[in-house]
């Protein structure tokens, strides 16, 4: 009988301690994914379970907290051409970003606002030194003519009044149409290399 008891016993210790350590892998798989996005691997931050109540208290991005760069990322074979662009925290602190930046291609006449590409958007905390991107798509000029000409960018952060203008780094011309082909991304929708 002192067996019998001994062996049920050592089952249910077992037991329990295989269930412990499932729900330990089990909190380990859905674990909050890590809320920024960073330079080096170019990784869009995305926001997970439990975040929302860190980026509650975090404020937002400011411009003057920002380094805002531009690249060409216009992969061959794709139908249409890319700019990638990084919103860097210089600011000594984490900030939040959530939505669509607002851009204007600069051109010879009036500024073209891009529009929404319509993907959602998450809230994207930046800590200190690191970077998140989105993505600005467009037509290439391959009908023969000078289309329009593109001489600079304006992008404005999230949420914000005070603009940024660079270099537009990618194609010269946009193909004259009578619509508007240019998308934004929002906020962490493209990788460094996109």
């Amino acid at each position: 009988m002192r067996v019998r008891h001994l062996t049920f016993a050592a089952l249910t210790v077992t037991a329990a301690l295989s269930l412990t350590a499932c729900n330990n892998d089990l909190d380990t798989a859905q674990g909050t994914p890590t809320a920024t996005a960073t330079a080096s691997t170019g990784t869009p931050a995305s926001n997970g379970p439990g975040q929302a109540g860190t980026a509650g208290k975090t404020a937002k991005c400011r411009t003057t907290d920002l380094t805002i760069t531009a690249a060409d990322r216009t992969i061959t074979g794709d139908t249409d051409n890319t700019v990638a662009v990084e919103l860097k925290n210089h600011s000594a602190k984490d900030c939040t970003l959530t939505g669509y930046a607002g851009v204007d291609l600069k051109t010879a006449s009036n500024p073209l606002s891009a529009r929404h590409s319509g993907e959602p958007s998450t809230t994207t905390v930046l800590a200190p030194g690191k970077s998140t991107y989105f993505s600005i798509t467009y037509p290439p000029n391959n009908t023969g003519g000078s289309g329009l000409r593109i001489t600079g960018l304006i992008v404005t952060p999230p949420d914000e009044t005070h603009p940024v203008t660079l270099p537009w780094p990618g194609a010269a011309s946009l193909p004259a149409t009578d619509g508007n082909p240019v998308k934004i991304g929002p906020i962490a929708s493209a990788g460094q290399g996109q």
